[in-house]
């Protein structure tokens, strides 16, 4: 039996959290109109156990939204119309879903979200360096829910945090920024990486227009910038993607650890996707990770429910960085800066904690 109280409750929590202080007015406004609409929960319900079920329900219309852009409902979404909307979406939004219902089931029962937030490498450069500058050696990369992979090569990125921080080839098509607050640099220089591999249940392949379109659907309607980065990042990484492997995380991960070179620090590293375990499987990688551990150093970032390392809850979206120090003689754990949850701002500032697994 469908619980429609918990269904509107999360699309409540949706309109007043995850788009807060206006950053995208369009989808706050239909958050609230679908946790009031008996129907569209309903729509909403299909959705794969596990997936954010807002995320789901607005990328899948904004997926086939993309297809029709003469319908009316997209004059409200800047991705597709390129302008500035104006009037009351809500009934249209209304009228459109159930419209299109048995297509927006088929993607809610057969996708997922899986956003490659290319502005998040902003946050994740100077977190490799750090890995780097301690270990002494180059990087395995590892990354646990990759989507297409984006964010595992950062290095062909340029990055301009302000206050002249600047890193990566300047003649890159991919140019992002990000506000460099505090008082520390965030980073000085690219740390070398010898090998980038990426374990999803389901990679998106950067060269399937298909699933890049499903990757766009995932970018807020209200903002182009991401999008307009997002299309760069895709178009760089087709001419030469990295090895992404689908399957099961606790059944490759430890194979893929003990495989790297002694020669390179391993770095694992997750952005807003560990939310999508349940406790009972980040147990089990927690003691993934100690065990693989056991043998060799391994390094471990984390953006977005840095709980996991942290062992302690924090506001949502904060979108804190961690690394978490693991090997033979001991553990560590280290908070490296705040930062924005989509990598507009990074706060470097970096404070020793004790690990506590």
């Amino acid at each position: 039996m469908t619980d429609f109280d918990t269904l509107a409750a999360s699309f409540h929590r949706f309109a007043e959290v995850e788009v807060p202080s206006g950053d995208c007015p369009l989808y706050e406004t239909l958050a609230l109109a679908v946790a009031n609409d008996h129907d569209l929960l309903e729509l909403a319900s299909h959705r794969r156990d596990g997936q954010p079920i807002a995320n789901m329900l607005f990328g899948a219309v904004h997926f086939l939204l993309a297809r029709v852009p003469d319908e009316p409902l997209a004059t409200h979404y800047q991705t597709i119309s390129g302008a500035m909307p104006g009037g009351d979406p809500r009934q249209l939004f209304r009228e459109f879903c159930l419209s299109h219902r048995q297509a927006i089931i088929g993607i809610l029962q057969t996708r997922m979200v899986q956003t490659n937030e290319v502005r998040r490498s902003a946050c994740l450069l100077p977190a490799f360096a750090e890995v780097a500058n301690r270990a002494g050696k180059p990087l395995t990369l590892i990354e646990i829910g990759p989507s297409a992979g984006l964010n595992l090569v950062f290095d062909r990125y340029q990055y301009d945090y302000g206050r002249g921080i600047a890193a990566g080839p300047p003649d890159s098509p991919v140019r992002i920024n990000s506000d460099s607050r505090g008082t520390l640099q965030p980073v000085s220089h690219m740390p070398p990486v010898v090998a980038r591999l990426g374990i999803d249940l389901n990679p998106l392949d950067v060269r399937n227009d298909d699933e890049m379109d499903w990757l766009r659907a995932l970018v807020w309607p209200d903002h182009t910038d991401r999008l307009a980065l997002l299309n760069a990042a895709i178009e760089v990484v087709q001419r030469e993607p990295p090895m992404l492997i689908g399957g099961d995380v606790f059944e490759l991960l430890p194979a893929l650890i003990a495989e790297a070179g002694p020669e390179s620090e391993v770095c694992v590293f997750a952005t807003f996707v560990l939310n999508q375990f349940t406790e009972e499987m980040r147990a089990r990688l927690r003691q993934l990770l100690l065990a693989s551990a056991s043998s060799r150093e391994v390094s471990l970032v984390v953006m977005g429910f840095s709980e996991f390392i942290s062992m302690q809850p924090e506001l949502p979206f904060e979108g804190s960085m961690w690394l978490a120090r693991l090997g033979p003689e001991g553990r560590s754990a280290t908070r490296l800066a705040r930062c924005h949850h989509h990598g507009r701002w990074i706060d470097w500032a970096p404070e020793e904690f004790e690990l506590r697994w």
